[in-house]
């Protein structure tokens, strides 16, 4: 959608959209000649004003009927309002949607500019016999009267909504199209022109470097597995990285423990991790944030072959721990393991934080509501909660500790890669811990139930939802610009 600014409403804007606080709306408020009629027609239709909440209707206005959209955006629900926009009009017919934003604050006004942006964007791909109808007709929004600073702000959040965009856009994208090296390349088209370097591994330079635990994923797949390293230096010279890492299996059978068939189409998401750094990335160069920072990809597939790694081998990872692999679907950890030790040997990081739609179990104990974090840093953990309740991407902590730590010991190697059934997601954390060096400052992302939602929400329809994105771009700009 383009967003657009201007001081009088465009003669070809088809509908008007006028937000509306909580409380309802008051007819003098709205700047339209039958404000009254509206108002009135509004509240018998017991709009409130809350945030998101919409009621249209049409006016007179110089002889001609107007459409009128109000959006809802109740104490400070404006990205919601924005989103409703978006969720009313895009396949509505109208083709160009004016704004009255000259009551509102710059923040305001840019505010619902991202959630129209952020509900606007769809998949339609491979869609070919669409009718008319389904079709989306929408293609501007104008902010009229906007107040000084909008388009600033604007300018920041459309970075970010990208990033959110090529998130869902990745994660949505069947395994077919998008697999090991067509991610790096659809990475690469995206983010170079935004001054990121793309530093990528192949299979055999994993291999010299002993990464079997991320390689013994990919054995089983035709499609070669890669390690995407993406650089962003937008920060003072020497000044230590920032250091995001995300689990990319581009699908997931389960490898030999091949998992049920039923909903095995979903397993396209299970790289969900890594499409969330890269979409992070887009944004954070996009808005051209002043930091170092760097995203990781481990990207594989995990598929059942005659070359597939088996339950009960043991592989060397590149930190030279051993592990059983009891469970070949319990990949997700292999291939971060070798990840982050790469990572941390590469880039010496002070922090680090990871993502992955890693555990089932995590479902189990939250939901589709928050993300669950662990870390093995205070502040860290800090740092990430506030910005998931600033950004909109809400995580809930979870422990660590010894206890769960010793499930994962081996008879016969140095550590198993599941432990028994009760405790999954905090024991599949306790293993990534093993591989975190001294004094790094270290988060783990479980965003299992996050990635994918089956429902509309105020800014995302159903389908792939970009969580993290928003999140860890926050988290730069809360806490390491300069």
């Amino acid at each position: 959608m383009d967003i657009r600014f201007s001081a009088d409403r465009p003669q070809d804007a088809d509908v008007l959209v006028i937000p509306v606080g909580e409380g309802g709306a008051d007819a003098g408020a709205l700047g339209i000649a039958q404000g009254a009629m509206v108002a009135g027609a509004a509240k018998s239709a017991r709009f409130e004003g809350k945030a998101g909440q919409s009621f249209s209707t049409f006016a007179e206005e110089d002889g001609s009927a107007v459409r009128v959209l109000l959006v809802g955006t109740g104490k400070d629900g404006f990205d919601k309002a924005g989103g409703a926009i978006s969720a009313q009009l895009l396949t509505s017919g109208a083709k160009h949607a004016s704004l009255k934003a000259d009551g509102l604050s710059a923040e305001q006004a840019a505010e619902i500019a991202y959630g129209a942006k952020l509900r606007s964007w769809r998949i339609d791909t491979y869609r070919t016999q669409l009718k008319d109808h389904e079709k989306p007709s929408l293609n501007a929004l104008t902010l009229v009267g906007a107040p000084d600073g909008t388009e600033d702000r604007w300018t920041r959040l459309d970075a970010i909504a990208e990033g959110v965009a090529f998130t869902r856009e990745l994660v949505s994208e069947p395994a077919n199209i998008i697999y090991p090296e067509s991610f790096v390349e659809r990475a690469r088209a995206k983010m170079e022109p935004l001054g990121v370097t793309l530093r990528v591994l192949d299979e055999p330079e994993m291999e010299k470097l002993g990464m079997n635990a991320l390689l013994g994923v990919s054995m089983g797949s035709e499609k070669p597995g890669r390690l995407l390293a993406l650089e962003y230096m937008g920060g003072k010279d020497g000044e230590k990285p920032i250091v995001f890492v995300g689990k990319g299996v581009t699908f997931d059978t389960g490898g030999i423990s091949l998992k049920a068939p039923q909903g095995m189409e979903d397993m396209k998401w299970d790289m969900g991790g890594a499409g969330a750094v890269a979409g992070a990335m887009t944004a954070i160069a996009g808005r051209k944030a002043k930091a170092n920072v760097i995203g990781i990809c481990g990207l594989v597939e995990n598929m059942p072959d005659g070359k597939a790694q088996r339950p009960g081998d043991v592989v060397t990872s590149m930190s030279g721990q051993t592990i059983e692999v009891i469970n070949t679907d319990a990949e997700g950890r292999l291939v971060l393991c070798d990840a982050l030790h790469w990572a941390q040997e590469t880039y010496d990081p002070e922090y680090i934080v990871d993502l992955a739609t890693l555990t089932g179990a995590m479902l189990i104990s939250l939901g589709h509501e928050q993300a669950g974090l662990f870390s093995n840093d205070d502040g860290l953990a800090d740092k990430l909660t506030a910005a998931g309740k600033t950004s909109g991407d809400p995580l809930w902590r979870l422990p660590l500790g010894k206890a769960y730590d010793k499930l994962l010991d081996s008879p016969i190697a140095d550590m198993k890669n599941v432990g028994p059934r009760s405790a999954g997601s905090i024991t599949a954390a306790q293993f990534l811990q093993r591989f975190i060096h001294d004094g790094v400052k270290w988060a783990h992302l479980d965003i299992a139930g996050m990635a994918w939602a089956d429902k509309d929400s105020a800014t995302a329809a159903k389908g792939a939802t970009g969580f993290g994105v928003r999140l860890l771009d926050r988290l730069i700009a809360d806490n390491f610009e300069g």
